[in-house]
């Protein structure tokens, strides 16, 4: 993509789209309002701690340098309001927004994780329709709007991540241990683990000695 944005505007436009989609009713939002959505505990990773100044600033570049949001002015309103414009970018349909939104306010997630998260936004079948989702994302008429990450160690589902800040950090996948297969920077070894165990019981053994000593002695004492 030709945008690239940082954390905070990917966070400002992510939850532009996720109030726009969630609660239409008070949408667009306020300055305050969208310092509150920002702000979320729930549903947002990493949590933030934006004030006003830096969301207003975030929202001027958005709307002057990316053309990604815009100023609107609500009849009966006081105070001027904000929408989003991912049209800006390209033609989105609601199960696409929905994935594109949860990727910007949550980060990279696998398919299943992003079904759960998305279905507040829009209803989704399965797994299976949010790959089809992301493949389309993937090979989009206006451009690459997501990449799949390297598989973590230890995972069955590669996580998905969007391209509004540019190319992610890959992190390369991990070489499988083979089993039977000797790490000396694996830690102790098996042996060194039962003596340690052995250790251990064994000053259980005298800790349980001793109070039960203390409790003879007690019971004397009261006799």
């Amino acid at each position: 993509m030709d945008v690239e944005l940082n954390p905070i505007e990917q966070r400002v436009l992510g939850c532009l789209i996720e109030k726009e989609m969630s609660t239409p009713e008070y949408y667009p939002l306020t300055l305050n309002a969208l310092v509150n959505a920002c702000n979320q505990k729930s549903n947002r990773h990493p949590v933030m701690e934006l004030d006003t100044a830096t969301v207003e600033h975030t929202l001027y570049e958005l709307r002057m340098e990316h053309k990604l949001a815009v100023e609107v002015s609500v009849s009966g309103s006081r105070v001027m309001k904000y929408r989003h414009n991912l049209s800006e970018l390209g033609c989105f349909s609601l199960s696409q927004m929905a994935i594109l939104c949860e990727l910007l306010i949550r980060g990279p997630q696998t398919p299943g994780d992003l079904r759960a998260h998305s279905s507040r936004l829009h209803a989704l079948t399965d797994s299976n329709e949010v790959e089809l989702i992301l493949d389309e994302l993937k090979n989009h008429e206006d451009g690459c709007f997501v990449v799949q990450l390297p598989r973590q160690p230890g995972k069955r589902e590669r996580r998905w991540a969007h391209l509004f800040g540019g190319e992610p950090e890959i992190v390369e996948e991990q070489p499988e241990i083979v089993a039977g297969a000797v790490d000396v920077q694996a830690g102790p070894s098996r042996i060194e683990r039962i003596q340690t165990l052995e250790y251990e019981v064994g000053d259980l053994r005298q800790e349980v000695a001793d109070l039960k000593k203390q409790f003879e002695a007690f019971k004397k004492a009261f006799e």
